[in-house]
């Protein structure tokens, strides 16, 4: 172990503490009323890269919330090296389910409990408390490096891909390393090299011009809940496999690599489903199917329906609209564009006689990504990992949707490797997120490791090695 190593480790009790003032700050990026919180975090971040010894630390104005970039680039002829994050969090709804206030950080059982501490304020941490190591006791990092962290990940990250196209001469590097993502299990060492795209919609079905009185008017009005219903219905067969037409056009068969990993994942299809407190499903599907749908399918997904009344007791009445929000998960090949178009003819299609349908598109998505299997930023990655976790990682695919591989492939013309010691049990999205402080100690190590072997290559290595 290296002395930045050791010293990193003895540091862990003022790093956790530094973890749990950035994890109070409610950095929620999808409602206004957290506008100021949202400040406040972009400020957090900048002073911490100040403090980490970065003579440029900027915020970035986006177009939404602001964006913090920061660099360091005083080592001749090694590679540049920028780092992603985003130090925005999703909202704690249902505040009711979580056992502790979720921006007050809680420690327990050697983990972390808070909004935002493992999607992606720990592992972001990580990667800036490894550089001021760094420049602390060497006085200086081994590679040059930049930052690039966000602000509205958690909302699709609207505004990220012009922000990375207008700033693309200031972002030139040799390698993207990304502190978020996840790893797939805690038990089980891996890197993700392939994740699915997104795009998301909202459709509204009218019938009547306003709200009626279901006893008077039952039985002869236009009932949009009804309706829009048998539309969702019939947008996926038995099995729960889309069978939108032209939904899947374009979609490339998986990468063999990936297929492989699941035959070897050890998965087991039934601790899945008792673990989100699912009955099992009969029959049960194998573990590789199950896999495949999470990883490698594309999906449609009915995140939230509302029309009519939804407090206590009952309301009799007809509603004027029923309204269902939408996300599609897309595979290599797959366009949002594509998609999108494939879904609005269909809604359009199955839309009664008698009723209206808005079809709103939010934002507009992203594409799936897979990073060159040969990237020797991802070989030198599993090396480091390995040694740190104590097994070669597994590569693997992940179900979930980080749009920025595409916009850095696309403007930047770099792959970018996922270096998150978050893992996918943590709870992230959902009430009692929480990091592992393990994950904690073992990512500090693995930070300063990967930068430093990174350090000894000749820039001209990892060049050209965009994902594909």
């Amino acid at each position: 172990m290296t002395g930045i190593e050791t010293a990193l480790l003895a540091d862990e009790p003022a790093i956790l503490s530094d973890l749990m003032d950035y994890c109070r700050i409610a950095s929620v990026s999808t409602d206004p009323a957290f506008a100021p919180e949202i400040a406040r975090a972009a400020d957090f971040v900048a002073e911490e890269l100040r403090r980490a010894g970065f003579p440029v630390v900027e915020r970035i104005e986006t177009g939404g919330h602001p964006a913090v970039y920061a660099e360091r680039c005083d080592v001749p002829g090694a590679p540049t090296v920028l780092v992603y994050g985003h130090y925005d969090v999703q909202p704690p709804d249902p505040l009711e389910a979580w056992a502790s206030p979720p921006f007050e950080p809680t420690l327990l059982d050697d983990r972390l409990y808070a909004r935002g501490v493992s999607d992606d304020k720990a592992p972001l941490l990580i990667a800036i408390k490894v550089a001021a190591a760094f420049a602390r006791l060497r006085g200086g990092l081994p590679v040059n490096m930049k930052f690039l962290i966000e602000d509205e990940e958690e909302t699709g990250s609207p505004h990220f891909a012009p922000t990375v196209a207008r700033l693309r001469d200031r972002l030139a590097c040799d390698v993207v390393l990304s502190a978020d993502g996840a790893m797939w299990r805690a038990d089980l060492p891996s890197v993700m090299v392939a994740g699915r795209g997104l795009v998301a919609f909202e459709v509204r079905l009218s019938g009547a011009g306003k709200d009626l009185h279901s006893g008077r008017h039952g039985g002869s009005a236009p009932n949009p809940i009804r309706a829009l219903a048998r539309m969702l219905a019939a947008l996926h067969d038995d099995e729960g496999r889309v069978i939108v037409p032209g939904f899947a056009e374009g979609a490339s068969a998986p990468d063999p690599a990936i297929l492989e990993a699941i035959r070897h994942a050890d998965f087991d299809a039934a601790a899945y489903f008792a673990g989100i407190g699912a009955a099992l499903p009969d029959p049960l599907p194998d573990a590789e199917t199950l896999l495949r749908r999470q990883w490698l399918e594309p999906t449609l997904e009915f995140n939230g329906i509302s029309g009519g009344y939804g407090g206590a007791g009952t309301k009799t009445v007809i509603p004027s609209d029923a309204r269902v929000k939408i996300t599609c998960r897309l595979v290599a090949g797959q366009t949002p564009d594509r998609v999108a178009r494939a879904l609005e003819a269909e809604l359009r299609r199955l839309t009664p006689t008698g009723y209206r349908l808005e079809f709103t598109r939010h934002g507009p998505g992203s594409a799936a990504f897979a990073l060159d299997p040969a990237d020797p930023a991802l070989h030198l990655a599993e090396e480091v990992l390995g040694e740190v976790l104590g097994a070669a990682p597994l590569r693997v695919a992940m179900g979930a949707t980080i749009p920025i591989p595409d916009v850095f492939r696309r403007e930047l013309g770099v792959g970018t490797v996922f270096f998150s010691f978050s893992t996918a049990d943590e709870d992230y999205h959902a009430p009692n997120e929480f990091f592992r402080l393990s994950s904690l100690r073992r990512g500090l190590v693995a930070w300063a490791r990967l930068l430093d072997r990174l350090g000894g290559m000749p820039a001209a290595a990892l060049r050209g090695k965009a994902g594909a």
